[in-house]
């Protein structure tokens, strides 16, 4: 017991000590990182709330409408995100405890130190539509753990279909969550089948309220995540092999390859929580066939992944897991901290000089953008992160210029260019620009430029901006690429295709 206990207070000191040293690190983070174009983007959804947007459905974008009426500073923003993956740490050191004998407990506090260590752990404050998929994920994986260690108790897993719901209201990957339960309980726990439409019942009315705002807005949901964002897909092995690296970085090599051959070590819970966090890896590695995988796609199962290895391996090779996951963080932070704090100058002969600049400077870049500016006149950017970063340091909405791509659409939303007809337009590009091809859409353009912290920024000026050419050129394009709804889904309402009357996308078709 002495030898027990011995082993266990250094594990407890090594959660806390990582606990509250990358609380305070994620504050520091959030209160000093530049707003990035990501979380710019979202902080228009917070502006303008609604039951939906344009690429994902709203769950952040009510998150930051009720984080901005405390303050629209990055780090009260930010608060939330930074608060998500110490909640999820204590989450594993809980469920660890309750499934460990007694003499290994020491293994939960360190699986629960190793998670906390990961650089995607203590890197998570900015806030975007992850923010609250990563956590009702994490809600909903708890509850359904909980039930199952209960002998299916019908409270657990109303829970767990409640908040996997509200995880699909953050983002559509949280379906795969609840097809591993699925894939669970039809493959082991078939006595148990009444759990999934016990489940899908309390996720019903997310799900609804999504079909709902999507066939009333032309499916932009589902126009972005099944059809726009995956144009062009084919076979490949690289986007595969891509995938294989970056679950293996995700999960460490070392912790996955100590679990991996610890054989025989699993506690019964152990089958249920692999089958978590393995069955949508083996999704993922599927779909990165045909497609490239975002990383932050995954980190959703990483800690699913920590609690099984916390259930393989003893106190030693946990702690030996965490030295080495310090390690591997130490260059992440270095280069955070470079890119957030070092000097200018230190990037001045890299491609991410610019890029730097801009997201440091955007205050001075503004004011260059609006100096000379003539009363009356909307501002545009070449591209969506510009324009979001532009909106929220400006306090308009500044729109995306041209044609666009298909991420960030919410200008198909929110913008009614009937209404600037005749109007004076800048557009900021970070480019030179070219003023021919932009003369169609104006009476008379003209270009300029300005310079901050030693970067070239580039600008368009158009008086009396021509709407019917712009419809028919740009908006026009918009709509057959971006809009144009599988046939045979209803429709109820599209805003975008009705207000400048594509009647091909229109419900009237």
């Amino acid at each position: 017991m002495m030898q027990q206990d011995a082993g266990l207070a250094p594990a407890r000191r090594a959660f806390w000590a990582m606990f509250w040293f990358t609380l305070m690190l994620k504050v520091g983070l959030a209160a000093g990182f530049p707003m990035t174009g990501d979380e710019a983007f979202f902080y228009q959804w917070g502006v303008y709330p609604a039951l939906g947007y344009s690429d994902h459905p709203p769950m952040v974008g009510w998150l930051l409408a009720v984080l901005r009426q405390v303050s629209e500073h990055p780090l009260a923003l930010r608060s939330f995100t930074l608060l998500v993956t110490s909640a999820i740490a204590l989450g594993v050191v809980d469920l660890a405890r309750r499934w460990l004998p007694a003499e290994r407990e020491a293994t939960a506090w360190w699986a629960g130190a190793v998670y906390l260590a990961m650089p995607w752990s203590w890197l998570f404050v900015l806030v975007t539509t992850d923010t609250p998929l990563v956590f009702f994920m994490a809600l909903s994986a708890w509850c359904f753990l909980r039930a199952e260690a209960a002998g299916g108790r019908p409270g657990w897993y109303a829970l767990a279909g409640l908040f996997v719901g509200l995880a699909f209201l953050s983002k559509y990957f949280a379906a795969l969550l609840g097809l591993a339960y699925a894939a669970y309980v039809l493959g082991w726990r078939r006595d148990r089948w009444w759990a999934l439409p016990w489940m899908f019942l309390f996720a019903l009315p997310s799900i609804a309220l999504n079909l709902y705002y999507n066939v009333t807005h032309g499916w932009t949901n589902i126009m972005f995540n099944l059809y726009n964002r995956n144009e062009g897909s084919r076979w490949q092995w690289q986007t595969f092999a891509t995938y294989v690296g970056m679950a293996l970085y995700l999960c460490t090599p070392w912790l996955f390859w100590q679990a991996l051959r610890a054989r025989g070590r699993t506690l019964p819970m152990g089958r249920v929580v692999a089958v978590l966090w393995g069955f949508p890896l083996a999704v993922f590695a599927l779909l990165a066939l045909r497609r490239s995988i975002g990383l932050h796609w995954v980190l959703g199962f990483v800690p699913l992944f920590v609690l099984w290895a916390a259930l393989r391996l003893d106190p030693r090779a946990l702690r030996r897991a965490w030295r080495w996951t310090l390690a591997l963080s130490l260059p992440h932070l270095l280069v955070v901290a470079a890119v957030a704090w070092a000097p200018l100058a230190w990037w001045q002969t890299t491609r991410l000089h610019e890029k730097a600049v801009f997201l440091r400077e955007v205050p001075a870049i503004l004011a260059e953008l609006q100096r000379d500016l003539p009363a009356g006149t909307r501002l545009m950017a070449h591209a969506y992160s510009p324009a979001a970063i532009l909106s929220y340091y400006s306090g308009q909405y500044v729109p995306v210029y041209g044609l666009g791509r298909h991420h960030a659409r919410q200008d198909d939303q929110l913008v009614d260019f009937r209404a600037w007809d005749g109007q004076r337009v800048r557009v900021f590009f970070r480019d030179p620009v070219d003023p021919a091809p932009h003369q169609a859409w104006f009476d008379e353009v003209r270009t300029g430029q300005f310079e901050v912290a030693g970067v070239t920024y580039y600008t368009l000026d158009g008086s009396g901006f021509r709407y019917a050419a712009y419809r028919e050129a740009v908006l026009a394009e918009v709509a057959r690429q971006f809009h144009a709804y599988p046939r045979w889904l209803p429709l109820w309402g599209s805003p975008f295709c009705e207000r400048y009357g594509f009647m091909d996308c229109s419900p009237a078709r």
